[in-house]
Protein backbone atom coordinates (compact mmCIF):
# COMPACT_ATOMS: atom_id res chain seq x y z
CA UNK A 1 0.00 0.00 0.00
CA UNK A 2 1.33 3.41 -0.92
CA UNK A 3 2.35 5.40 2.12
CA UNK A 4 1.13 8.89 2.88
CA UNK A 5 3.69 11.62 2.32
CA UNK A 6 3.78 14.41 4.89
CA UNK A 7 4.83 17.08 2.42
CA UNK A 8 5.73 20.51 3.73
CA UNK A 9 2.44 21.42 5.37
CA UNK A 10 3.81 21.00 8.90
CA UNK A 11 7.01 22.93 8.32
CA UNK A 12 8.11 26.36 9.39
CA UNK A 13 10.95 26.72 6.91
CA UNK A 14 12.42 30.14 6.13
CA UNK A 15 11.22 29.47 2.57
CA UNK A 16 9.89 26.55 0.56
CA UNK A 17 13.01 24.54 -0.45
CA UNK A 18 11.43 23.87 -3.86
CA UNK A 19 10.97 27.57 -4.62
CA UNK A 20 13.69 28.71 -6.98
CA UNK A 21 15.49 25.39 -6.58
CA UNK A 22 15.92 24.73 -10.32
CA UNK A 23 17.60 28.11 -10.80
CA UNK A 24 19.74 27.66 -7.69
CA UNK A 25 20.90 24.19 -8.74
CA UNK A 26 21.66 25.41 -12.26
CA UNK A 27 23.80 28.18 -10.78
CA UNK A 28 25.67 25.70 -8.59
CA UNK A 29 26.29 23.34 -11.52
CA UNK A 30 27.57 26.17 -13.69
CA UNK A 31 30.10 27.31 -11.08
CA UNK A 32 30.61 24.57 -8.45
CA UNK A 33 33.80 26.30 -7.32
CA UNK A 34 31.49 28.99 -5.89
CA UNK A 35 29.08 26.48 -4.35
CA UNK A 36 27.92 26.48 -0.71
CA UNK A 37 29.83 25.10 2.28
CA UNK A 38 27.94 22.05 3.47
CA UNK A 39 29.66 20.35 6.40
CA UNK A 40 29.25 16.59 6.92
CA UNK A 41 30.02 14.68 10.13
CA UNK A 42 30.50 11.09 9.01
CA UNK A 43 32.61 8.01 8.48
CA UNK A 44 34.36 7.25 5.22
CA UNK A 45 32.26 4.75 3.26
CA UNK A 46 28.58 5.65 3.62
CA UNK A 47 28.87 8.84 1.54
CA UNK A 48 31.33 7.61 -1.08
CA UNK A 49 29.03 7.80 -4.11
CA UNK A 50 27.11 10.76 -2.69
CA UNK A 51 30.35 12.77 -2.36
CA UNK A 52 31.09 12.23 -6.03
CA UNK A 53 27.63 13.52 -6.97
CA UNK A 54 27.98 16.52 -4.65
CA UNK A 55 31.05 17.77 -6.55
CA UNK A 56 28.77 18.55 -9.51
CA UNK A 57 27.24 21.32 -7.37
CA UNK A 58 29.95 22.51 -4.99
CA UNK A 59 33.70 22.21 -4.51
CA UNK A 60 33.46 23.79 -1.07
CA UNK A 61 31.94 20.97 0.97
CA UNK A 62 33.62 20.15 4.28
CA UNK A 63 33.93 16.59 5.58
CA UNK A 64 34.93 15.80 9.16
CA UNK A 65 35.49 12.05 9.35
CA UNK A 66 36.20 9.77 12.27
CA UNK A 67 39.73 8.49 13.00
CA UNK A 68 38.63 5.81 15.47
CA UNK A 69 38.24 2.72 13.25
CA UNK A 70 39.89 -0.21 14.98
CA UNK A 71 39.37 -2.99 12.43
CA UNK A 72 40.65 -4.09 9.03
CA UNK A 73 43.94 -2.74 7.70
CA UNK A 74 43.60 0.31 9.95
CA UNK A 75 44.05 -1.98 12.98
CA UNK A 76 47.47 -3.06 11.75
CA UNK A 77 48.64 0.55 11.24
CA UNK A 78 47.29 1.58 14.64
CA UNK A 79 48.99 -1.36 16.32
CA UNK A 80 52.33 -0.61 14.67
CA UNK A 81 52.41 3.18 15.03
CA UNK A 82 49.99 4.07 17.88
CA UNK A 83 48.15 6.42 15.55
CA UNK A 84 44.59 7.34 14.57
CA UNK A 85 42.88 5.46 11.74
CA UNK A 86 43.38 6.99 8.29
CA UNK A 87 41.17 4.72 6.16
CA UNK A 88 38.06 6.91 6.29
CA UNK A 89 40.17 10.00 5.56
CA UNK A 90 41.68 8.36 2.47
CA UNK A 91 38.29 7.09 1.25
CA UNK A 92 36.61 10.50 1.46
CA UNK A 93 39.55 12.31 -0.17
CA UNK A 94 39.41 9.87 -3.08
CA UNK A 95 35.64 10.22 -3.48
CA UNK A 96 36.09 13.98 -3.89
CA UNK A 97 39.10 13.70 -6.22
CA UNK A 98 39.03 15.25 -9.67
CA UNK A 99 39.28 12.19 -11.93
CA UNK A 100 39.07 14.18 -15.17
CA UNK A 101 42.00 14.95 -17.45
CA UNK A 102 42.47 18.23 -15.58
CA UNK A 103 43.01 16.35 -12.32
CA UNK A 104 45.57 13.69 -11.46
CA UNK A 105 43.83 10.34 -12.00
CA UNK A 106 47.19 8.55 -12.01
CA UNK A 107 47.80 9.72 -8.42
CA UNK A 108 44.32 8.64 -7.35
CA UNK A 109 44.95 5.23 -8.95
CA UNK A 110 48.07 4.80 -6.81
CA UNK A 111 46.29 5.87 -3.63
CA UNK A 112 43.49 3.37 -4.36
CA UNK A 113 45.84 0.44 -4.94
CA UNK A 114 46.19 -2.37 -2.40
CA UNK A 115 49.16 -4.65 -1.93
CA UNK A 116 48.33 -8.27 -2.68
CA UNK A 117 50.14 -11.41 -3.79
CA UNK A 118 53.22 -13.22 -2.59
CA UNK A 119 55.86 -10.49 -2.97
CA UNK A 120 54.43 -7.81 -0.67
CA UNK A 121 57.76 -6.52 0.64
CA UNK A 122 59.16 -6.34 -2.89
CA UNK A 123 56.10 -4.42 -4.08
CA UNK A 124 56.61 -1.91 -1.28
CA UNK A 125 60.28 -1.47 -2.18
CA UNK A 126 59.35 -1.04 -5.85
CA UNK A 127 57.08 1.80 -4.76
CA UNK A 128 59.75 3.35 -2.54
CA UNK A 129 62.27 3.32 -5.41
CA UNK A 130 59.79 4.33 -8.14
CA UNK A 131 60.06 1.00 -9.95
CA UNK A 132 56.37 0.20 -9.61
CA UNK A 133 54.35 1.04 -12.77
CA UNK A 134 51.76 3.02 -10.79
CA UNK A 135 54.47 5.30 -9.40
CA UNK A 136 56.32 5.50 -12.71
CA UNK A 137 53.14 6.97 -14.24
CA UNK A 138 53.37 9.99 -11.91
CA UNK A 139 55.55 12.91 -12.92
CA UNK A 140 57.97 14.76 -10.67
CA UNK A 141 57.85 16.57 -8.31
CA UNK A 142 54.76 14.67 -7.12
CA UNK A 143 56.50 11.34 -7.57
CA UNK A 144 59.44 12.35 -5.37
CA UNK A 145 57.12 13.68 -2.67
CA UNK A 146 55.12 10.46 -2.60
CA UNK A 147 58.36 8.46 -2.53
CA UNK A 148 59.51 10.36 0.55
CA UNK A 149 56.32 9.44 2.43
CA UNK A 150 56.55 5.80 1.39
CA UNK A 151 60.20 5.74 2.43
CA UNK A 152 59.34 7.17 5.84
CA UNK A 153 56.75 4.44 6.29
CA UNK A 154 59.11 1.68 5.09
CA UNK A 155 61.95 2.81 7.36
CA UNK A 156 59.76 2.80 10.47
CA UNK A 157 57.66 -0.24 9.60
CA UNK A 158 58.02 -2.97 12.28
CA UNK A 159 59.51 -6.25 11.11
CA UNK A 160 56.28 -8.11 11.86
CA UNK A 161 54.01 -5.65 10.00
CA UNK A 162 51.44 -7.44 7.83
CA UNK A 163 51.33 -5.80 4.38
CA UNK A 164 48.64 -8.12 3.00
CA UNK A 165 45.77 -6.04 1.64
CA UNK A 166 47.37 -2.78 2.78
CA UNK A 167 46.07 0.34 1.02
CA UNK A 168 48.95 2.26 -0.56
CA UNK A 169 47.04 5.46 0.18
CA UNK A 170 46.98 4.56 3.86
CA UNK A 171 50.73 3.87 3.80
CA UNK A 172 51.38 7.26 2.19
CA UNK A 173 49.20 9.00 4.77
CA UNK A 174 51.01 7.15 7.55
CA UNK A 175 54.41 8.18 6.22
CA UNK A 176 53.24 11.79 6.03
CA UNK A 177 51.82 11.56 9.54
CA UNK A 178 55.21 10.41 10.84
CA UNK A 179 57.14 13.07 8.91
CA UNK A 180 54.81 15.87 10.06
CA UNK A 181 55.34 15.28 13.79
CA UNK A 182 52.44 12.85 14.09
CA UNK A 183 49.88 15.30 12.75
CA UNK A 184 47.27 14.38 10.12
CA UNK A 185 46.17 17.84 9.00
CA UNK A 186 49.31 18.71 6.97
CA UNK A 187 49.34 15.41 5.09
CA UNK A 188 45.55 15.52 4.55
CA UNK A 189 46.01 18.95 2.96
CA UNK A 190 48.89 17.79 0.74
CA UNK A 191 47.06 14.58 -0.16
CA UNK A 192 44.08 16.70 -1.22
CA UNK A 193 46.30 18.93 -3.33
CA UNK A 194 47.93 15.93 -5.03
CA UNK A 195 44.63 14.45 -6.20
CA UNK A 196 42.86 17.81 -6.59
CA UNK A 197 40.17 17.11 -4.03
CA UNK A 198 37.05 19.20 -4.69
CA UNK A 199 36.27 19.88 -1.07
CA UNK A 200 37.99 19.83 2.32
CA UNK A 201 38.47 16.63 4.32
CA UNK A 202 39.85 16.43 7.85
CA UNK A 203 39.64 14.05 10.79
CA UNK A 204 38.08 15.40 13.98
CA UNK A 205 41.14 14.29 15.95
CA UNK A 206 44.64 13.09 15.12
CA UNK A 207 45.54 11.26 18.32
CA UNK A 208 45.43 7.56 19.14
CA UNK A 209 42.05 7.08 20.86
CA UNK A 210 39.43 4.34 20.83
CA UNK A 211 35.65 4.32 21.03
CA UNK A 212 34.09 2.68 24.06
CA UNK A 213 30.39 1.92 24.42
CA UNK A 214 28.33 0.80 27.36
CA UNK A 215 25.31 -1.37 26.59
CA UNK A 216 21.98 -1.35 28.38
CA UNK A 217 22.82 -4.72 29.92
CA UNK A 218 25.88 -3.20 31.60
CA UNK A 219 28.49 -4.65 29.24
CA UNK A 220 31.35 -2.37 28.16
CA UNK A 221 32.95 -2.78 24.72
CA UNK A 222 36.17 -1.05 23.63
CA UNK A 223 37.13 -0.72 19.97
CA UNK A 224 34.85 0.31 17.13
CA UNK A 225 35.11 -2.99 15.25
CA UNK A 226 33.83 -4.83 18.32
CA UNK A 227 30.37 -3.24 18.33
CA UNK A 228 29.53 -2.39 14.70
CA UNK A 229 28.71 -6.02 13.87
CA UNK A 230 30.81 -5.90 10.69
CA UNK A 231 33.82 -7.90 11.89
CA UNK A 232 32.50 -9.45 15.10
CA UNK A 233 29.17 -10.76 16.35
CA UNK A 234 26.37 -8.21 16.61
CA UNK A 235 25.71 -6.56 19.95
CA UNK A 236 22.83 -8.14 21.84
CA UNK A 237 21.75 -5.08 23.84
CA UNK A 238 21.13 -1.41 22.88
CA UNK A 239 23.95 1.09 23.29
CA UNK A 240 23.45 3.30 26.34
CA UNK A 241 26.47 5.61 26.01
CA UNK A 242 29.68 6.17 24.06
CA UNK A 243 32.97 7.88 24.92
CA UNK A 244 36.59 8.19 23.86
CA UNK A 245 39.19 6.24 25.74
CA UNK A 246 42.94 5.79 25.63
CA UNK A 247 45.94 4.89 27.75
CA UNK A 248 45.59 8.13 29.71
CA UNK A 249 42.85 8.70 32.30
CA UNK A 250 39.58 10.26 31.21
CA UNK A 251 40.57 13.89 31.82
CA UNK A 252 43.83 13.54 29.92
CA UNK A 253 42.03 11.69 27.13
CA UNK A 254 39.48 14.47 26.70
CA UNK A 255 42.23 17.07 26.59
CA UNK A 256 44.18 14.99 24.08
CA UNK A 257 41.15 14.91 21.77
CA UNK A 258 40.84 18.70 21.59
CA UNK A 259 40.28 19.77 17.99
CA UNK A 260 42.68 22.20 16.33
CA UNK A 261 41.90 25.81 15.41
CA UNK A 262 41.69 24.96 11.70
CA UNK A 263 38.89 22.47 12.38
CA UNK A 264 37.03 25.00 14.52
CA UNK A 265 37.33 27.51 11.68
CA UNK A 266 35.88 24.97 9.24
CA UNK A 267 32.90 24.35 11.52
CA UNK A 268 32.36 28.08 11.93
CA UNK A 269 32.37 28.64 8.16
CA UNK A 270 29.72 26.02 7.31
CA UNK A 271 26.42 27.17 5.80
CA UNK A 272 24.61 23.89 6.52
CA UNK A 273 25.58 21.33 9.19
CA UNK A 274 24.69 17.80 8.08
CA UNK A 275 24.50 14.57 10.08
CA UNK A 276 24.17 12.12 7.17
CA UNK A 277 23.39 8.42 6.78
CA UNK A 278 26.01 6.16 8.33
CA UNK A 279 26.68 4.10 11.44
CA UNK A 280 24.89 6.12 14.11
CA UNK A 281 27.36 5.93 16.98
CA UNK A 282 30.71 5.13 15.34
CA UNK A 283 30.36 7.54 12.40
CA UNK A 284 28.05 10.35 13.54
CA UNK A 285 28.08 10.62 17.34
CA UNK A 286 31.81 9.77 17.42
CA UNK A 287 32.55 13.02 15.55
CA UNK A 288 30.95 15.02 18.38
CA UNK A 289 33.12 13.48 21.12
CA UNK A 290 36.45 15.34 20.55
CA UNK A 291 36.69 18.36 22.81
CA UNK A 292 35.64 21.62 21.19
CA UNK A 293 33.33 20.28 18.47
CA UNK A 294 29.98 20.92 20.16
CA UNK A 295 31.11 24.31 21.46
CA UNK A 296 32.01 25.32 17.90
CA UNK A 297 28.63 24.07 16.68
CA UNK A 298 26.85 26.21 19.28
CA UNK A 299 28.56 29.30 17.83
CA UNK A 300 27.42 28.57 14.28
CA UNK A 301 23.80 29.65 13.65
CA UNK A 302 23.52 27.70 10.39
CA UNK A 303 20.75 25.06 10.10
CA UNK A 304 21.42 21.50 11.29
CA UNK A 305 19.87 18.58 9.45
CA UNK A 306 19.76 14.87 10.27
CA UNK A 307 19.25 12.22 7.58
CA UNK A 308 18.54 8.79 9.10
CA UNK A 309 20.11 5.67 7.65
CA UNK A 310 18.05 3.15 5.73
CA UNK A 311 18.32 -0.60 5.98
CA UNK A 312 19.86 -2.11 9.10
CA UNK A 313 22.21 -0.16 11.33
CA UNK A 314 23.22 -2.56 14.09
CA UNK A 315 24.28 0.36 16.27
CA UNK A 316 20.67 1.56 16.54
CA UNK A 317 19.41 -1.71 18.02
CA UNK A 318 16.17 -0.99 19.90
CA UNK A 319 16.05 2.67 18.76
CA UNK A 320 13.30 4.49 16.89
CA UNK A 321 13.93 7.55 14.74
CA UNK A 322 12.74 9.70 17.65
CA UNK A 323 15.28 7.99 19.92
CA UNK A 324 18.05 8.75 17.43
CA UNK A 325 17.12 12.43 17.26
CA UNK A 326 16.98 12.59 21.07
CA UNK A 327 20.47 11.07 21.45
CA UNK A 328 21.87 13.38 18.78
CA UNK A 329 20.24 16.34 20.53
CA UNK A 330 21.73 15.33 23.86
CA UNK A 331 25.25 15.11 22.47
CA UNK A 332 24.90 18.39 20.61
CA UNK A 333 23.52 20.08 23.70
CA UNK A 334 26.24 18.86 26.03
CA UNK A 335 24.42 15.74 27.31
CA UNK A 336 21.36 17.75 28.38
CA UNK A 337 17.94 17.04 26.98
CA UNK A 338 15.86 19.57 25.11
CA UNK A 339 17.38 22.88 24.08
CA UNK A 340 21.09 23.60 23.86
CA UNK A 341 21.95 25.62 26.94
CA UNK A 342 24.48 27.80 25.11
CA UNK A 343 22.10 29.22 22.50
CA UNK A 344 18.54 28.51 23.59
CA UNK A 345 17.86 26.80 20.25
CA UNK A 346 16.93 23.21 19.62
CA UNK A 347 19.91 21.09 18.60
CA UNK A 348 18.52 19.61 15.35
CA UNK A 349 16.54 21.92 13.08
CA UNK A 350 15.45 19.50 10.32
CA UNK A 351 15.01 15.76 9.84
CA UNK A 352 15.14 14.95 6.13
CA UNK A 353 13.50 11.65 5.12
CA UNK A 354 11.26 9.88 2.62
CA UNK A 355 8.22 8.16 4.16
CA UNK A 356 8.21 5.64 1.30
CA UNK A 357 11.65 4.45 2.38
CA UNK A 358 11.39 4.90 6.15
CA UNK A 359 8.18 4.27 8.05
CA UNK A 360 7.75 6.76 10.89
CA UNK A 361 4.65 6.66 13.09
CA UNK A 362 2.53 9.73 13.78
CA UNK A 363 3.51 9.41 17.44
CA UNK A 364 7.21 9.63 16.56
CA UNK A 365 6.61 12.56 14.23
CA UNK A 366 4.76 14.41 16.98
CA UNK A 367 7.52 13.66 19.48
CA UNK A 368 10.27 14.86 17.13
CA UNK A 369 8.36 17.98 16.09
CA UNK A 370 6.70 19.01 19.35
CA UNK A 371 9.11 17.83 22.04
CA UNK A 372 12.41 18.17 20.17
CA UNK A 373 11.67 21.11 17.92
CA UNK A 374 12.92 19.47 14.73
CA UNK A 375 10.99 20.11 11.52
CA UNK A 376 10.20 16.97 9.54
CA UNK A 377 10.87 17.27 5.81
CA UNK A 378 9.28 14.37 3.96
CA UNK A 379 10.46 14.52 0.36
CA UNK A 380 11.27 12.28 -2.60
CA UNK A 381 14.66 10.67 -2.01
CA UNK A 382 13.96 7.27 -3.58
CA UNK A 383 16.13 5.80 -6.33
CA UNK A 384 14.65 4.83 -9.67
CA UNK A 385 15.94 1.31 -9.05
CA UNK A 386 13.44 1.09 -6.17
CA UNK A 387 16.17 0.15 -3.74
CA UNK A 388 14.61 0.76 -0.33
CA UNK A 389 17.95 0.41 1.47
CA UNK A 390 19.61 3.53 0.08
CA UNK A 391 18.79 7.05 -1.03
CA UNK A 392 19.15 8.39 -4.54
CA UNK A 393 22.38 10.36 -4.24
CA UNK A 394 21.40 13.09 -6.68
CA UNK A 395 18.00 13.64 -5.04
CA UNK A 396 19.63 13.74 -1.60
CA UNK A 397 22.25 16.25 -2.73
CA UNK A 398 19.60 18.47 -4.31
CA UNK A 399 17.38 18.28 -1.21
CA UNK A 400 20.27 19.42 0.99
CA UNK A 401 21.24 22.17 -1.39
CA UNK A 402 17.63 23.32 -1.22
CA UNK A 403 18.22 24.18 2.43
CA UNK A 404 21.11 26.54 1.67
Amino acid sequence: MKQRRLGHSCLDLPRDPARGQALRLARYRKAPELGPKLLFFSGGTALRRFSEVLTDYTHNSIHLVTPFDSGGSSAELRRAFAMPAVGDLRARLLSLADDSVTGHPEVAALFSHRLNGSALEQDLQDLVHAKHPLLKAIADPMRSLIQSYLAAFSQQMPADFDLAGASVGNLILTGGYLIHNRSLDPIAFLFGQLIKTRGTVRTTSDVDLQLEVQLENGRTITGQHNFTGKETASIDSPIRSIKLTGEADDIDTLDASRVCKETLTLIDSAELLVFPPGSFYSSIIANLLPKGVTKALHKNPSPRVYIPSLGTDLETLGMTLADQVQVLNQHLAGKTAGKAKHTGRYAIDFVLFDSRLLSVSDKQIARISDEMGAQMIDTDLASEAQDTHCYDDTKLAQALLGLT
